[in-house]
């Protein structure tokens, strides 16, 4: 592992081991084999080595945490901006209307940019506000540098930018590189059919297969993401073309050299205006193989139609070798930017994937981070143990010197309130903010947004459509794309119009920021305000990562770094009370209560209660922070 984690038996009984070191120091008079004996050659060879060999802890799969030259002690250079930051996802549709249409856009955003400061955001992630028909609202582009009029102008984005900027906040944008919207110039163009024009090859066309009665078939098997084959035929060209997703989004031949050449052209315009970086979407399905007579083979997943995604293996429209050739490309393009200034670009990739090497394979090929999404899928039935693989997953696995980053929630997924409860929100708010590396938070979760109930007559979500009035819940976006609550007045403080886009939740007038901002009481946002503080302490930036007790309900850890205060964290993710006794996982007898999840009754935690780690009791959806009093050394 490339992160120092210390794993405990659910006793956390003390297990010892004899310490035996071979060759440990050279000098002059030559090599010294020692046999360690007793206190003193344990001391000697502490002195030698430059560490603390303890006798009494046994520690599995060790490696120093934060490898490398970002490994920060007393007087060094800092993290870089994207490690130490929270990122906050904008769907720039429902966060603020400025105008009165019921659409959020950029001069919204930017009248709330001190509200995300206030919450100690460092980093804004835009989701598409480019030109656009919106068949798939935003992610058909039918102009990447170009803001649609819908959120307003080029100029208003200017503003957002510079005075997110002057706020010390980064901003980064949406890049989608794997299609485009069928209205497209590109598209119109290529779909003419003319072989000497440069469009001809911008997209994948094949002729597909003509049948006995001289009928056309797409080539093979493959699937849309929304259903149904991934190939549309097109009379005016009278082939066929690939869409991974929407038929209005056709995919982008990038083995053609002048594909890459105007794909690169895009990130460059938006580095030239001076953006930070870009999330890259649906980096998955960047290439498929070009040999289309390959049928993907079954998946045999239970109740999945022949028409679904699902219905078969992506083994030849996913995760292909040259993806990585274009993300190398891409990290070179960044870098070339960060040799004229000396500023940061940061590329984060999106990768849904159960085979966490294939997550991995980005972190190497070029990516900062590529998205673990596995917290997304949580729900009640997720305890202690269950959060505790999820985590272990990553961590795992992540090489060494690269930066793990976990995230809870975000426009393609229900809401984790939704999933787990309201009960849950702040419990979930401090694991994400707590684990080692960067959080990344959709907009709402800091409140406890909810998903909204919608009828089939009124989903707009083309992939919720598809799937009829009978399973158009299983599948659609909107309930997770709701318009931001802000306060408990018409519309939410949302909009001025009689209907927004998308309606606004019905316990607005409790989950909005006003109402949380003024609660005297303990309220999800004050308590999100309290870790996103407590996150920039050194413990939790910079120190190891290291497990206290886990069981069925709790899920408990200590984050240190030497000479800095340590930090214990535990959290009940149960069905039943708990009551644990965390001293020796913890390396403590007591610590001072710093932060507690705020749903305890009677006050029996407090913060600044100096609080012995015997016998803490946990309900489900409670959590605790402390400060450690005389942690044992490391």
């Amino acid at each position: 592992m490339a992160w120092l984690v210390k794993f405990q038996s659910e006793n956390n009984k003390r297990r010892k081991r004899r310490v035996s070191v071979g060759p440990v120091c050279k000098d002059g008079a030559g090599l010294y084999h020692v046999s360690v004996q007793g206190a003193l050659f344990i001391v000697f060879l502490a002195f030698c080595l430059g560490m603390i060999i303890r006798t009494d802890k046994l520690l599995l799969n060790t490696r120093s945490l934060f490898v490398g030259q970002n490994h920060k002690t007393a007087g060094q250079k800092a993290l870089e901006w994207w490690k130490t930051s929270i990122i906050y996802q904008i769907y720039p549709r429902s966060f603020m209307d400025s105008i009165g249409d019921g659409i959020g856009d950029l001069k919204g955003i930017t009248t709330k940019l001190d509200y995300l400061k206030d919450l100690n955001v460092g980093v804004i992630w835009l989701s598409p506000f480019f030109e656009s028909p919106m068949a798939d609202f935003g992610y058909d582009l039918s102009n990447q540098t170009r803001v649609d009029p819908i959120f307003g102008t080029m100029e208003d984005f200017e503003i957002l930018l510079k005075t997110a900027h002057a706020k010390g906040m980064k901003v980064i944008l949406d890049y989608i590189p794997n299609h485009t919207s069928d209205q497209h110039p590109w598209f119109i163009e290529s779909r003419k059919g003319n072989s000497s024009n440069p469009y001809y090859d911008y997209y994948v066309w094949k002729d597909g297969v003509v049948n006995i009665n001289k009928t056309r078939s797409p080539p093979n098997n493959w699937r849309s993401f929304f259903s149904g084959s991934a190939w549309q035929f097109d009379e005016n060209r009278e082939q066929y073309y690939f869409h991974q997703y929407l038929p209005q989004q056709p995919d982008l031949n990038w083995r053609n050299p002048k594909v890459r050449e105007e794909m690169e052209g895009v990130m460059r315009f938006w580095l030239d205006k001076g953006v930070d970086g870009f999330r890259v979407d649906a980096i998955q399905t960047l290439f498929e193989v070009e040999d289309v007579s390959l049928n993907e083979p079954r998946s045999f997943k239970p109740n999945v139609t022949e028409e679904e995604h699902d219905y078969v293996r992506h083994i030849y429209t996913q995760n292909q070798d040259e993806t990585h050739d274009v993300i190398r490309s891409w990290r070179q393009l960044l870098e070339e930017y960060e040799l004229k200034d000396g500023k940061k670009r940061f590329m984060v990739v999106e990768v849904y994937d159960e085979d966490i090497s294939q997550v991995i394979k980005f972190y190497q090929s070029g990516a900062d981070m590529a998205f673990y999404f596995d917290l997304l899928f949580l729900n009640r039935t997720c305890g202690g143990k269950c959060i505790q693989a999820i985590v272990n997953k990553l961590l795992d696995h992540l090489p060494e010197g690269k930066w793990p980053n976990f995230v809870l929630g975000n426009h393609d997924n229900p809401r984790i309130a939704s999933k787990m409860g309201l009960e849950f929100v702040n419990a979930l708010n401090t694991l994400l903010l707590l684990l080692p590396g960067t959080p990344t938070t959709y907009y709402g979760e800091e409140i406890g947004l909810e998903n909204i109930e919608l009828s089939y007559d009124d989903t707009q979500d083309p992939f919720g459509r598809f799937y009829g009035p009978e399973r158009y819940r299983e599948v659609s976006r909107d309930p997770v794309r709701s318009p931001m609550q802000w306060n408990h007045s018409y519309q939410s403080g949302f909009t001025t119009a009689s209907k927004p886009w998308l309606p606004i939740h019905p316990m607005y007038t409790v989950l909005n920021v006003e109402s949380q901002s003024r609660a005297k009481s303990p309220s999800h946002l004050k308590l999100y305000r309290q870790l996103a503080v407590l996150r920039e302490e050194a413990a939790f930036e910079l120190g190891s990562f290291e497990y206290v007790l886990v069981n069925d309900n709790i899920f408990s850890f200590v984050r240190r770094v030497d000479g800095q205060p340590a930090y214990f964290v535990a959290i009940n993710f149960g069905h039943s009370v708990a009551m644990e006794d965390f001293r020796s996982g913890a390396d403590a007898t007591e610590g001072e209560v710093v932060f507690t999840t705020g749903n305890f009754q009677h006050h029996i935690y407090e913060v600044g209660q100096e609080l012995e780690l015997e016998n803490i009791v946990l309900n489900p959806g409670q959590g605790i922070v402390m400060r450690l009093k005389n942690p044992g050394l490391r």
